[in-house]
């Protein structure tokens, strides 16, 4: 999470509100009142905390279960002043599901992903294009009506041929907003799946991300996307 969302959050956060922390397992954010993850209480913290405050959140207020089930989470509508999500949604395979469930049990909250050049750069995690256990590309998207929200798009293993990708090395300098969506919303989070039918279609999104930071567009000769929609 973003130093700066996380002290926003904190200055902005009054004591009495209720705040949720969807997958926060690895890195568990103490102000949480609550914690919905797979895995369990007793294991948390694998990279450490947020930050040293102490943990709001206890054992009894731990949730483990799949959030992508198709099923309520156990909290009603609105239960939440805040959720954050933050390195969770690229992690799942249903992640229009999470933004829905998100905006039904809190009121507002901040989400946050690694940017479409993260998962593009060869070498971001080895000797591969971008985070091996990512399954998604996700982009700021603006709806008609002027609101923020998600577009997601599945992410294919043919990015590793030649000219599907950013060179290794394109994200050493940038500062680290500009190697993450980060998103505040408040009321509604919209989110969507992006399915591309045809070579032609994804070779024009994928090369318009390429073109954005200096990349190449898809090369002659590559593998191309069979014509059928990416799904799972």
């Amino acid at each position: 999470m973003l130093d700066a969302a996380r002290e926003r959050l904190l200055a902005q956060t009054p004591e009495d509100a209720k705040v949720l922390d969807v997958g926060g397992w690895a890195r568990p954010l103490p102000r949480a009142d609550a914690v919905l993850d797979l895995l369990p209480y007793a294991t948390r913290g694998l990279y450490g905390t947020e930050d040293d405050t102490p943990e709001r959140f206890t054992a009894d207020t731990w949730v483990q279960r799949d959030i992508c089930d198709h099923e309520p989470w156990p909290f009603a509508d609105g239960a939440f002043d805040v959720a954050v999500c933050s390195h969770t949604l690229e992690d799942v395979r249903d992640p229009v599901w999470v933004c829905h469930e998100l905006a039904r049990v809190a009121k507002a909250g901040y989400v946050e992903v690694p940017a479409p050049v993260e998962e593009l750069t060869w070498g971001v995690h080895g000797p591969w294009v971008g985070w091996t256990h990512h399954h998604w590309i996700t982009e700021p998207e603006r709806t008609a009506d002027g609101v923020d929200g998600l577009r997601f798009t599945f992410k294919p293993h043919l990015l590793a041929a030649p000219g599907r990708h950013l060179a290794a090395g394109t994200t050493e300098g940038l500062a680290p907003a500009d190697r993450v969506v980060a998103l505040w919303w408040d009321g509604t989070l919209p989110a969507r799946e992006q399915v591309l039918v045809g070579a032609d279609e994804f070779d024009a999104w994928l090369g318009g991300l390429l073109a954005a930071h200096g990349g190449p567009a898809p090369a002659p000769g590559t593998p191309r996307t069979p014509r059928r929609p990416w799904r799972r």
